[in-house]
């Protein structure tokens, strides 16, 4: 039996929360599952509002769709978010240039499917590895592909926050997708870069890995970004697929 934990924290240095979750281990439409998780960009509350419209779309879109393909119904649902909030943000000067990161998953039998836009990510805990399925699309990540910067050092670069592709900044919106065999006992790890950012993937896997509940690993989760700094909101979807 599939279980799921999400939660989401302001951080030590923001005003406002601009993440948005989504969780829901029952059916959403034709869907065994769907776990959604926005971070959103832009002044004021713009963020804020792109990151729900967008969450709260794919979720209506996922409900109402008549696909059974979850790479279809994903895609579908994205790019109809993206209008929505490309339209809105064009509506309303104080709204303008907003945008969201999206990271989406559905979990069907032992199949994931992710769909993704943005530097939020989804892992893969199984045993004692921890894996990025997602790629972020962001400037340091292309930097890093083309082999100008070393891994640790994108990490710490000034401009690590500034990303390629985002929900709703432009007319059309480009997906990455993908599929992973999930395992006995893995452990998905959905978030936004103020988890990431914050804590490197070997203090993640070390948390993952240890004992406790998933509520229990999402809140250390939390806690320690917060313990870190705290500089950005911190979101967090744990789900134990297979059981």
């Amino acid at each position: 039996m599939l279980k799921a934990f999400s939660v989401t924290n302001i951080g030590k240095m923001r005003k406002l929360n601009q993440d948005y979750v989504y969780a829901s281990e029952l059916p959403v439409g034709n869907m065994p599952n769907l776990f959604v998780v926005a971070d959103g960009m832009g002044g004021h509350n713009a963020g804020d509002f792109a990151a729900k419209l967008a969450v709260t779309t794919i979720a209506e879109q996922t409900a109402e769709s008549t696909e059974t393909n979850p790479q279809r119904v994903l895609e579908q649902a994205i790019i109809t978010a993206n209008s929505f909030v490309y339209r809105s943000a064009g509506a309303s000067a104080e709204l303008e240039g907003m945008g969201t990161t999206i990271v989406a998953a559905v979990c069907d039998g032992d199949t994931l499917h992710v769909a993704n836009v943005g530097d939020s990510r989804l892992y893969v805990m199984n045993g004692q590895q921890l894996r990025q399925v997602t790629r972020d699309h962001s400037w340091v990540e292309e930097m890093v592909k083309r082999g100008g910067l070393g891994r640790e050092e994108a990490r710490n670069h000034p401009d690590k926050n500034i990303i390629t592709r985002a929900v709703g900044v432009e007319m059309t919106v480009r997906i990455d997708f993908f599929e992973h065999r999930l395992q006995k006992n893995d452990l998905i790890l959905m978030c936004t870069d103020g988890l990431t950012n914050m804590l490197k993937d070997e203090e993640i896997r070390d948390i993952l890995k240890g004992r406790g509940s998933i509520e229990e690993k999402a809140e250390e989760l939390i806690r320690m970004a917060n313990e870190n700094g705290g500089r950005d909101n911190i979101s967090v979807i744990l789900i134990s697929p297979l059981g």
